[in-house]
């Protein structure tokens, strides 16, 4: 423990002017991107509105008007002329701090963004069916009032469903449900050829429907999807739980904060959040949906919502000064609890915006977009970010997260790291340990394994010093080095240096391959490694990639 306690040495890094740049960015978003971040944000509520006055009726007639378009359009595609095929979205739209360096090859674009309409929320078979752009805050506006809600809810309120399916989307119900592509009853998807097909788990394309989730889209167009539903109640009572000891001690009290050692199933929370302040200090957050008559009978109400609140992850971390407590939360500020700060990057964007004068005369404001942040960052910046900050996600066996966050505390020090649970069963480009369920271990089930999600997201201590700190060499030590000889994994939204024989050691080729080929992807959408590798594609470099592809024993090789 004394040795995680004593910081790295480094050598001093001298300051350069985009050090400046980044230092002084806040006042580019006080006077631009906040602003127009509202207008953008009012924009979209009032399109929201809009689609919720349509008519169910009205909104599925546009939604099939919408996906003959994509039809239309993919059937325009020349293959000898035009580059691979991907979506018309700019790529600083993208919620995600990576790159996205693969749309400056040539490529043909296919328009999705009409598709952000809830078309049906069926209450009888407890099911949602959506578009792929409707996000978080909006599904969540339509759900609540009625007691009900998506099974996993991503905190954000602008993540996606079609991101949340065809990437990474965990809350801290996963313990429970899975990630969110676990939740999803059917797909609608547009093949690369135009056919038009409903994947189920259970129906003719149901290799199809476990081969979307973490594909990235490189398997065919998501239009729709239906996705569970789950009874919920008014709000949320969150008891937060102080911890103080080794690292490994913290893991061990957030692997017991769901899964008693007793067996008791009476004892697991409908919500589970771990939050590491430091090699010696974590709060443990359990909730269990409460109905509004317990929440006034309770000793609190935390309207966490109000733009005035205290960011959430420096409001939980007082429970290391005050002790155990537990209040109420209304159910759908919880499950949005830190979209206001970005997290705790909004600390980065904004230094003062933590303080009470800026929460309570601008926070209103509040967040930023990702996407305005992006898009006026500049390529200095951009560069800055990749090499002295970190955003990472780790899916790590829960009986190595104390293994791991020694890992990132030695090679990055990055402080608070989040924990999620996540239940993982038998997968297609994810799996469990190979006989897991010989070992009985805590969390596990006959049927599946459970997974610790780290959220890795700040600055290294070593930059906040002014010292030398290389994040692609930080991030090659994560990847090959530790997560694939302990099996697990990175989610692909982060920026990552694999190569693409490692990037195959950490997932499983073998059904993504057998779906590109029987479905006609390959030669049509770009493929998942190329589409996370960061650094630019060259057409050349993407086209014989995919002629390799094409080569047999390409999956058995990778």
């Amino acid at each position: 423990m004394a040795d995680l306690q004593t910081p790295l040495v480094r050598r001093k890094r001298k300051k350069v002017l985009v050090d400046y740049l980044v230092q002084f960015r806040w006042i580019l978003v006080i006077f631009v991107v906040l602003p127009f971040s509202a207008l953008i944000y009012l924009n979209i509520y009032l399109g929201d509105m809009w689609s919720a006055m349509k008519s169910e009726k009205r909104r599925q007639k546009e939604h099939e008007e919408n996906v003959d378009k994509v039809v239309k359009r993919l059937k325009q595609r020349n293959p000898k002329k035009d580059g691979l095929v991907c979506t018309a979205r700019k790529p600083w739209i993208a919620v995600g701090m990576r790159n996205v360096d693969y749309k400056r090859a040539r490529h043909f674009e296919v328009d999705l963004s009409a598709f952000r309409n809830i078309l049906e929320i069926d209450k009888e078979r407890m099911i949602a069916k959506v578009e792929p752009l409707v996000n978080m805050g909006q599904i969540t506006r339509a759900t609540c009032p009625m007691n009900l809600a998506l099974a996993v809810v991503a905190e954000l309120d602008d993540l996606t469903v079609g991101g949340l399916i065809n990437c990474y989307g965990i809350e801290g119900s996963s313990h429970i449900y899975g990630l969110f592509s676990d939740t999803v009853i059917a797909m609608e998807v547009v093949l690369a050829d135009g056919r038009v097909v409903r994947a189920t788990k259970d129906n003719e394309y149901s290799d199809l429907f476990y081969g979307m989730p973490w594909s990235q889209g490189t398997l065919g167009f998501l239009v729709s999807a239906e996705i569970k539903l789950i009874p919920t109640k008014e709000y949320m009572r969150l008891t937060y739980t102080p911890v103080k000891g080794t690292l490994k001690e913290i893991a061990q009290a957030y692997a017991d904060s769901f899964a008693p050692r007793d067996g008791n199933p009476a004892k697991i929370p409908d919500f589970v959040e771990g939050m590491v302040y430091s090699s010696s200090e974590g709060v443990i957050m359990t909730g269990v949906y409460a109905t509004e008559e317990e929440a006034k009978k309770g000793n609190k109400i935390n309207r966490v919502g109000w733009w005035f609140k205290p960011w959430f992850y420096q409001y939980a971390q007082a429970a290391l000064k005050k002790g155990e407590f537990m209040e109420y939360i209304p159910t759908r500020e919880y499950y949005h609890r830190h979209t206001r700060s970005l997290y705790w990057e909004g600390k980065l964007i904004l230094p003062f915006g933590d303080q009470f004068w800026f929460r309570f005369l601008l926070g209103w404001l509040m967040p930023p977009k990702v996407s305005l942040l992006k898009l006026t960052q500049g390529e200095a910046i951009r560069n800055y970010y990749h090499d002295s900050h970190v955003i990472q996600d780790m899916l790590v066996p829960l009986y190595k997260v104390g293994e791991a966050l020694e890992f990132v505390h030695r090679e990055m020090e990055v402080y608070p790291l989040w924990l999620w649970l996540y239940k993982l069963p038998v997968k297609t480009m994810v799996y469990p340990d190979p006989g897991f369920e010989l070992h009985q271990r805590q969390g596990d089930t006959s049927y599946a394994q459970m997974f610790t999600d780290i959220g890795v997201y700040y600055a290294p201590a070593a930059v906040l010093r002014g010292e030398e700190f290389n994040g692609a060499e930080a991030v090659h030590r994560l990847e090959p080095q530790w997560l694939i000889e302990n099996h697990s994994y990175q989610p692909q939204y982060a920026v990552s240096e694999l190569s693409e024989r490692d990037f195959w050691r950490m997932f499983d080729a073998s059904h993504y391959e057998h779906c590109r080929r029987k479905y006609g992807a390959v030669g049509t959408l770009m493929s998942v490694y190329y589409k996370s590798k960061k650094g630019n594609k060259t057409e050349k470099e993407v086209q014989e990639a995919e002629a390799a592809i094409l080569e047999p024993g390409y999956a058995e090789e990778a």
